[in-house]
């Protein structure tokens, strides 16, 4: 129990050190060229819309091989 304990502790730490680091980068350099909101929502729509087609494509394969296993 001690080890676990003693690695969250270091991990826990590290992640603390990270986020110091990071924030203070961001304090000294605002304009760090972080991604615009704009390209967030056309990521999520690039991604959506390809899990769309690649659902209709698997429900249109599994409803036609049921027929086709027959041939």
């Amino acid at each position: 129990m001690k080890h676990t304990a003693a690695r969250s502790y270091r991990a826990v730490r590290w992640l603390a050190s990270r986020l110091e680091d990071g924030l203070g980068e961001a304090g000294r350099r605002p304009d760090r060229g972080d991604i615009s909101i704009t390209t967030v929502i056309i990521w999520v729509a690039a991604v959506a819309g390809a899990v769309a087609i690649a659902g209709t494509i698997a429900i249109v394969i599994n409803k036609y091989n049921v027929s086709l296993s027959g041939i």
